[in-house]
């Protein structure tokens, strides 16, 4: 929102020598985020002065035309004689009034003027643009042409308002009113102590039978509409000075008087206007929600297909206008050809919320929208439409209609009860209730009661709902410079929960193994979900769909981590890192089929365990897992070696090393399993509450997956659940035992039949060892024509140590073969000759 200064003093009487630096500096100690005071007009010098064009010559044999001109400026350039200037521009005729700036003037810039030769005449000087004199775009693109009735040699500066300072303010979504100068005006005036001179404060007469038929079916959409009809507008009038000059400092192009004046009214009061040409209406005004596929054109000439849930404006023919956002094209008021004699304005208040997704759904946000979704004050309909009216008569020469049309939907003030010290207790200052009071009064609210305060919000702020809105405002008032710099007291916690004290070891172990973590946003959409191959069936395909997602393309939370660690490993691989080891943790949603509503939970005290527990019940279940993906050089060559690329065991160990971290073995098994390669999926199981469960997988992509993400080739990736692994490693793993006593390694290669899982020999292998067995290492596997068709060799490193003494040979030896026995027992498996 840009607010003049000049203009902001017609409703505060600031002090002379407040300089827009000084207000922004009050303002923004109340809240306000004012970004800069831009200064108009700094560093332009006279003379510059309104001219009346005597003679026009067109001089010939140039690239582009050019005129020299004649231009009574009276005696402002002290010898009463025209004064001869070449000029470019083609939109003024003899006769017209324009401003001129004369030899010794500097203009925006620092640019300086000075009589020179140029196309073989001499230049007094120039006949001006908006744009050379910094007052922006005025919709001609060319010089200023003033009205007739200014005098000859009238100082310009004055007269354009040229010089003045303009406070940008960024309106957070909270604080729409602040998106007007009566918002404005009102923080100024509490800031400054001073009295505000309420714009909105009109005689406005009451509803009658004789206004502009208005029918609204959706009150709900719609709870308030005004309608105003004024005729016997001239068609020659055109906006003053003063009003476009005001538009154009606020950051508005000027358009015709009749639109000019809706915009005035709407940065004046914040209540967006609608002027129809009452000519072009057929039948009653109505407010419904759109037809699914309806179309309207709107005035951007933009021809749009509506959506049920759009709320429109219509007449007998169907929509005119697309509510709170945009006027249709069937019912512009004709700024080119003069005709509009007679208007109906509309002032209404709109759902915000219904607005927000209008505009959002079509792409389509607009001054209306902007306000309206911000919340607009429903009491200031009737004002604006009464200051529009007025304005209409005075500069176009109308004539309001008696008729006054108000059709407004029951509903009660909004009241809030708080507690006289509650401001005190969040800033931790002893305010006062006076002081309380006295603040809530400035904002507008009606207060009354003692120790317990019962609150009327006023009508222009839908943002105070509860009662610690109510204490910002009186804490911000206050000004929050002056809030005391002090340490929290937190109360003694219980600290890190087991959960989270897994989540960090996790992340640290898997940094540790040179993999680097990537954050991503937990969004899905289903066209991913399709990419990775899952089955109609697959459980991850259960989503839960969020009511107001930030992207259309992704309106679901994630079920899986996997899709957004493919997209950051794509990037990254697209950008030139081809090396890639990504992991996440983080939770997944799966829906249970039983959420339901939550109660709201208190913010006066802690909840208590039960309405946690409700809450829990009400959304669905969250598991935290871990993830990782893989693509590239696992290990880089160099001198010391080949290097080698990541693979599927790569992802495997990953997984590994995060059961690890829970003190849990995994037990892996060939699986087929989306989005994985159906010969290199390991399923990763895990003894939980005494049953083996599935807890993860890992492998390598599917090769369609890969081609339907634009990954790398060959690409891994893991995922495993870290609450299962939680579960079945019973807390924090004991630190390892350090015998003193020397290992006893012995080496064993079996030999068994090729789909025997090198997992069960292993498995085997560890219970036959018994307790003396302190690892055990595949280091080997081999397959050859002397093995036999259908034949593969697992070599084993088996460590044996005992904590109270040095194993002997026969010992280790024992052990060793109770291990070789038991797998041969159980896989068939045979000892290596």
């Amino acid at each position: 929102m840009r607010v003049p200064l000049s203009w902001l003093r017609e409703y505060v009487d600031l002090p002379a020598t407040e300089t827009g630096r000084d207000v922004q500096a009050r303002l923004v100690s109340a809240g306000l985020e004012v970004e800069r005071v831009e200064q108009l007009g700094a560093g332009l010098k006279g003379p510059l002065v309104v001219g009346k064009v005597l003679t026009i010559e067109e001089l010939e044999g140039f690239k582009k035309p050019i005129r020299f001109c004649t231009v009574d400026v009276g005696s402002a350039n002290g010898t009463g004689e025209p004064q001869e200037i070449v000029c470019g521009a083609r939109n003024f005729a003899v006769g017209d009034k324009v401003v001129v700036v004369l030899p010794g003037a500097v203009l925006p810039g620092d640019f300086a003027i000075a009589a020179r030769k140029t196309y073989g005449k001499t230049s007094h000087g120039m006949i001006c643009s908006g744009d050379e004199l910094g007052m922006g775009d005025d919709g001609s693109g060319g010089i200023i042409v003033l009205p007739p009735e200014h005098e000859v040699g009238t100082d310009a500066i004055e007269l354009l308002e040229l010089v003045d300072e303009v406070l940008d303010i960024a309106v957070t979504p909270d604080r729409g009113y602040a998106l007007s100068m009566r918002g404005v005006a009102r923080e100024t005036a509490t800031a400054y102590g001073l009295d505000l001179r309420d714009p909105a404060l009109l005689d406005v007469p009451g509803p009658n039978a004789f206004g502009y038929p208005v029918q609204v079916a959706d009150p709900v959409g719609c709870d308030r509409f005004t309608a105003r009809t004024v005729t016997g507008l001239s068609p020659e009038a055109r906006s003053p000075i003063w009003l476009t000059r005001r538009l154009q400092k606020a950051g508005m192009r000027p358009i015709s008087l009749a639109v000019d004046i809706t915009n005035y009214v709407m940065l004046e009061l914040g209540q967006p206007l609608h002027a129809y040409d009452r000519s072009r209406i057929q039948g009653a005004i109505g407010v419904r929600r759109a037809e699914q596929g309806e179309k309207l054109t709107t005035l951007d000439g933009v021809k749009r297909t509506l959506d049920a849930g759009d709320l429109v404006i219509t007449d007998d023919r169907g929509p005119i206008g697309l509510a709170g956002v945009m006027g249709g094209a069937n019912t512009e008021i004709d700024d080119t050809e003069g005709t509009t004699t007679e208007v109906v304005v509309e002032a209404a208040h709109f759902d915000p919320i219904s607005i927000a997704r209008t505009a959002r759904r079509h792409k389509l946000a607009s001054e209306a929208s902007k306000r309206y979704e911000r919340g607009v004050d429903p009491e200031a309909a009737a004002a604006a439409a009464q200051r529009t009216v007025d304005l209409l008569v005075l500069l176009a020469g109308g004539t309001a209609d008696a008729g006054v049309t108000q059709i407004i939907a029951p509903s009660a003030p909004h009241t809030i009860t708080i507690p006289a010290d509650h401001p005190d207790k969040v800033a931790g200052v002893d305010y006062g209730r006076e002081t309380v009071v006295r603040r809530l009064q400035q904002v507008g609210c009606d207060v009354y009661g003692q120790d317990e305060l019962i609150v009327t919000v006023p009508s222009w702020r839908p943002d105070l709902t509860d009662p610690n809105d109510l204490a910002e405002e009186v804490i911000r008032l206050e000004g929050y410079e002056n809030l005391p710099s002090t340490l929290p007291r937190p109360p003694a916690g219980r600290g890190l929960t087991d959960r989270q004290r897994l989540h960090r070891r996790v992340g640290r172990a898997l940094a540790g193994a040179g993999y680097v973590e990537a954050l991503n946003y937990p969004f899905i959409g289903t066209g991913v979900l399709d990419q990775l191959g899952l089955e109609a069936d697959d459980p991850r395909r259960t989503l839960v769909t969020l009511a107001n997602p930030l992207s259309d393309e992704e309106p679901a939370m994630r079920t899986t981590l996997l899709p957004g660690l493919l997209g950051a490993l794509r990037r990254n691989d697209g950008r030139g890192s081809h090396d890639l080891a990504l992991f996440e943790t983080g939770l997944v949603f799966r829906p249970t089929g039983h959420e339901h509503r939550a109660e709201r939970l208190p913010v006066d005290r802690r909840p208590t365990d039960e309405e946690i527990a409700e809450t829990d019940s009400a959304l669905p279940r969250q598991p935290r897992r871990a993830a990782v993906v893989l693509a590239g050089a696992r290990e880089q060559a160099g001198w010391w070696g080949k290097g080698r690329p990541a693979d599927w065991a790569d992802a495997v160990e990953a997984a590994r090393t995060v059961a690890r971290e829970a003190g849990v073995e995994l037990t892996v098994r060939g699986d087929r399993h989306a989005p994985w390669h159906p010969g290199r999926c390991a399923a990763l199981y895990a003894t939980v509450n005494g049953e083996e469960t599935l807890v993860g997988h890992a492998g390598e992509l599917h090769p369609r997956v890969v081609k339907a993400l634009h990954l790398p080739e060959r690409s891994c990736a893991m995922e495993i659940e870290l609450d299962l692994l939680e579960q079945a490693g019973g807390g924090v793993p004991a630190a390892p035992r350090i015998s003193t006593f020397p290992v006893a390694t012995q080496d064993v290669a079996l030999v068994v039949a090729r789909d025997v899982p090198a997992a069960e020999v292993e498995a085997a292998l560890r219970e036959g060892a018994g307790e003396l067995l302190e690892s055990v290492r595949l280091f080997d596997v081999y397959e050859g024509e002397q093995l036999g068709e259908g034949r593969k060799s697992l070599a084993y490193a088996l460590r044996f140590r005992a904590g109270d003494r040095t194993l002997t040979v026969d010992e280790a030896s024992a052990a060793r073969d109770a291990a070789v026995a038991l797998a041969g027992e159980r896989t068939g498996a045979v000892l290596r000759s």
